[in-house]
């Protein structure tokens, strides 16, 4: 069968660090030290940022991250940890929740050739 991509959801509250930055600070902050990180993984990871500050009071972003390879999902981890997002912190990480889409079925077809 398959392999099935990984997709992890990470749930973020901006801090009052963040949000003091301008606008301008913020911006230049992602791109001077984050969009290396993403590139650096972005023929292994896919990265989608989401703003829900708006619909939900817990959390202020999220990020969802796509792979076929945790290791590729750990060095992202400990590379954001190298940098302000974690060590000001400019965000502090809520929840992070990994699935895999529809993975009973792969469950059930070795549970039916007796491998479960």
């Amino acid at each position: 069968m398959k392999n099935r991509p990984f997709n992890i959801v990470m749930l973020l509250n901006a801090n009052p660090q963040w949000l003091a930055l301008s606008r301008e600070e913020r911006s230049q902050f992602v791109k001077k030290d984050l969009h290396p990180i993403f590139d650096h993984l972005s023929d292994r990871l896919d990265l989608k940022f989401y703003d829900s500050e708006y619909f939900h009071s817990s959390f202020s972003d999220y990020l969802i991250i796509q792979t076929y390879e945790l290791d590729a999902y750990q060095t992202f981890i400990e590379l954001l940890r190298d940098t302000k997002v974690y060590s000001v912190p400019f965000f502090e990480v809520k929840e992070i929740i990994i699935g895999i889409e529809n993975q009973f079925e792969v469950f059930d077809e070795q549970f039916k050739k007796g491998v479960a």
